[in-house]
């Protein structure tokens, strides 16, 4: 016979099971408040009541890949590409210097071609350059080969995000076509690559997919754990009507159950990995005005404000009624100080931020 634990008695115990976490996912709102209540407590403990920028940069929305459930997609015909001139990308990050950013991150569709692996390797040399080494940069640029990934690492990218999208292989292979190009072994080894070359490495899921449920949700969180990752990002799956998965629109959670979905997953995350960076997600804001400021005060501290030129951001809309695409850099910059401070955080003006999950796991000593 099974044996029923209520909320407060699971937030006791050192260790989650998946069932601890679907239960928890399950929670109505004054029990949800109970788990927000216990995750903004280890933030505060092992992380600090601070939130760390990372500026980022949408460089272009040039991709090869073909995931059903992103805007910019390869077979979105309807999609305007552009690609940042070289100036372009630079400037973004010279403002993020000397705005004292800490911190960017280069972000694209993916590519593997030379002429692009070529054009990232310089970019990073040159934003090194300008920073005088002062600049953290983390790297969103899909799956690469180990010598890619090491030729990035040694010209000064030092974290990676690669989301897994969802850990469950039949749901990854149900929301991305069937071909080796969309292979779940491949992002696995890709993650497992990023490891061993020395990066930061994080990942996430989408929240609220069709064909997901608790199981699927709980076992991306033990994921996470089991692959002992540094950073996570993460948030509520928005649909977009030029995708393949638009078709199940109509069988989707309502949008403030998929919002709440996303905050328990964050807040878990927050106590069963007590040390990592865990980003708080724009597509929170899509859903919620507060929602960014919701995240970092149960137990996310990085937040990413848009410093890509304003007129290309209308073309980066991986989900539909993206926000913060008709603002400037300063009008982002400004928006997110105060977001912070509403959610009782300061800012990590100057500081990279780094995870302390991956001086932890490395076994050197914190990076200040």
């Amino acid at each position: 016979m099974q044996i029923v634990k209520t909320v407060e008695e699971i937030l006791k115990q050192k260790d989650l099971s998946k069932d601890d976490i679907i239960q928890l996912l399950q929670t109505d709102k004054t029990e949800r408040n109970l788990i927000y209540n216990r995750s903004a407590n280890i933030k505060e403990q092992y992380v600090g009541k601070k939130a760390y920028y990372r500026g980022l940069i949408e460089f272009s929305n040039i991709c090869n890949k073909n995931c059903y459930y992103c805007g910019i997609r390869a077979g979105n015909k309807n999609q305007v590409r552009y690609n940042l001139s070289d100036v372009d990308i630079i400037n973004a990050a010279k403002f993020a210097y000397e705005n004292k950013y800490g911190s960017i991150v280069l972000q694209s569709g993916e590519r593997e071609d030379k002429k692009f692996i070529n054009r990232v390797d310089n970019l990073l040399k040159k934003i090194k350059q300008l920073s005088n080494n002062e600049l953290g940069i983390t790297i969103s640029l899909g799956e690469q080969t180990e010598e890619t990934y090491r030729r990035w690492f040694e010209s000064g990218a030092h974290r990676y995000l690669l989301r897994i999208e969802s850990s469950t292989k039949e749901l990854f292979e149900k929301i991305h076509p069937a071909n080796k190009k969309h292979s779940f072994e491949r992002r696995l080894e890709c993650l497992h690559l990023l490891q061993k070359t020395g990066y930061q490495t994080g990942t996430g899921v989408m929240i609220g997919l069709p064909f997901q449920d608790y199981g699927h949700l709980a076992d991306d969180l033990l994921f996470f754990k089991d692959f002992d990752i540094d950073m996570v990002g993460m948030g509520p799956y928005i649909e977009h009507k030029e995708t393949p998965l638009y078709q199940y629109h109509n069988t989707l959670l309502p949008l403030e159950e998929r919002f709440n979905l996303s905050l328990k997953m964050i807040a878990i995350l927050r106590i069963i990995m007590k040390d990592i960076n865990i980003a708080s997600a724009t597509a929170l804001q899509t859903i919620d005005p507060a929602g960014r400021e919701k995240a970092i005060k149960i137990g996310a501290n990085v937040i990413m404000p848009n410093i890509t030129p304003t007129i290309h951001r209308t073309n980066y809309q991986l989900y539909e009624n993206k926000p913060c695409i008709d603002e400037g850099a300063n009008d982002c910059s400004n928006c997110m100080e105060a977001r912070i401070h509403l959610a009782g955080d300061e800012v990590g003006f100057g500081e990279w931020g780094d995870s302390k999950h991956y001086y932890k796991r490395q076994n050197i000593k914190v990076k200040d």
